[in-house]
Order: structure tokens, then sequence, then C-alpha cells
């Protein structure tokens, strides 16, 4: 999937809420999210001082999120299954939440790992 300037733009510019839902549905869609590394995960943290593990639906929007402390960071893929096999249940277990969709003015969503995983599983079933 390639993405161009005009649309990376334009989602980016929605409300988190909205890019929730967008990233929702294009990561059931392509079955693939992407995160950043270098040496290890890109992580944040919320205003309460939570670790996030930052998410993006595809690389190009991670990609423009890899700068000041994140600079040198590539995005790489994570395939849906392990996902949600793998990757949230650690997340979950290690109390770190995922972050939805950063945008470089903005940190995005940060559900509950349950509360992704949930709306992901609703998702998949409009594909059954």
């Amino acid at each position: 999937m390639k993405i161009n300037r005009k649309q990376i733009e334009a989602v980016v510019s929605l409300s988190g809420h909205r890019r929730y839902e967008h990233f929702v549905k294009s990561i059931v869609d392509w079955e693939i999210v992407w995160g950043l590394y270098q040496d290890g995960w890109a992580l944040a943290s919320t205003d309460n001082g939570e670790q996030v593990f930052p998410m993006w639906p595809a690389s190009e929007y991670a990609a423009i999120c890899a700068d000041g402390v994140w600079s040198g960071y590539e995005p790489v893929s994570i395939p849906l299954d392990e996902l949600m096999s793998e990757l949230l249940p650690k997340l979950k277990s290690d109390g770190v939440l995922p972050g939805v969709f950063y945008t470089p003015a903005d940190k995005g969503t940060t559900p509950l790992v349950e509360q992704l995983m949930e709306d992901l599983k609703t998702e998949l079933e409009q594909y059954e």
C-alpha cells in the first residue's frame, strides 16, 4: 500500500477518534500494523507517565513521526495476527497501553488493550 502526501495530510488532520477508526479499518483491511524500531521498539508515555507502544496503519504515517526522540527509527511491520495473538497480550501483561496513530502534533489515542482487541474483532467480523 502506498499513500500519497495529500492522503497523509488529510488523515493526519483528523481528530484522534477519527484516526483511531481509520486505524482499525486499515489494519484489518491490510492485515498489518506498523511500529518504529531502532535497537528496540519506540515507546512513549501518557501525561500520567504510563508507557505506550505507538502504532500506525501504514509505514508512511510512522515515518513522519520518526523525528525528535525517535530520530533514526525506521517503520517496521507487524502482521495483524501477531498483533492480536502476541503483541497486545504482551502489552497488557506488561502494563503498556497501545498508542494508536500518533502524529507529529498529537499523541493519538491510548485505548485499553481490551478495547482495541474488541474493536479489531468487531471489524474482522465484517470480513466474514
